[in-house]
């Protein structure tokens, strides 16, 4: 049964990750040569604001009793620090402060590679068996936020001065 699940989340997350990117591409990046950053960019960093709710990893009854310590604190605490970082960019951006574009690249290189991480880690000590109603995190709002990261580094690399 073990094998099982993990080929449950494994799918889980690369399909949403590929319907988010295919929605991605029909949808947002056509828009980017045509609008200013701050109008993709805002909705994203709101989106990654809620990422506090990692940190249900360490809540009782959001996930079951064996949640692996190696997985739940650093993932939980790295969703944490990024929604931080993407709500305190999001004034700078709408500002159009000197200081948005260097903290979006914090953001977004933190926030990607925590994701990564808790991906990794997830797999490494089994997790997704004990993650309970915890699993809709990776199975759903991952792939979003994968995606987003994506999207963001896109926008990184255009001018923001338009």
């Amino acid at each position: 049964m073990p094998e099982i699940f993990d080929r449950v989340i494994v799918l889980n997350l690369v399909a949403n990750t590929a319907i988010f990117y295919i929605a991605a591409r029909l949808y947002l990046l056509p828009l980017i040569a045509r609008v200013r950053v701050q109008h993709i960019l805002v909705p994203i960093l709101l989106l990654h604001s809620t990422r506090h709710l990692g940190m249900m990893f360490l809540t009782r009854g959001a996930t079951y009793p064996g949640l692996p310590a190696e997985f739940a604190y650093p993932a939980a605490f790295g969703d944490l620090i990024t929604a931080v970082l993407a709500f305190v960019a999001i004034p700078l951006v709408l500002r159009r402060s000197v200081l948005a574009k260097p903290l979006v690249w914090l953001f977004n290189i933190f926030g990607t590679l925590d994701l990564l991480t808790a991906i990794t880690t997830a797999t490494i000590y089994n997790a997704p068996m004990t993650m309970g109603p915890a699993y809709w995190i990776p199975a759903v709002a991952v792939p979003a936020l994968l995606v987003t990261h994506y999207v963001t580094f896109i926008l990184l690399l255009r001018r923001w001065d338009e």
